[in-house]
């Protein structure tokens, strides 16, 4: 039982080590990232949108 409390104290402690070496991204860049993955998901989907309109049309008219 001590060797797998001991087991998970020293993966914690090695977790902690490791964010503590992590180089974290600034506030600015982290925003910056997320806006444009933002504003690529809406190109994406109004694309998407769009082939799917068109798809639709195109089979309506084999449909008639």
């Amino acid at each position: 039982m001590n060797k797998i409390i001991n087991s998970f104290k020293s993966f914690f402690d090695e977790v902690k080590v490791e964010v503590e070496r992590t180089s974290w991204p600034t506030k600015d860049i982290t925003l910056g990232s997320t806006i444009a993955v933002i504003i690529f998901s809406l190109i994406v989907a109004f694309l998407i949108g769009i082939l799917d309109f068109v798809i639709a049309r195109i089979i309506g008219i084999f449909l008639r």
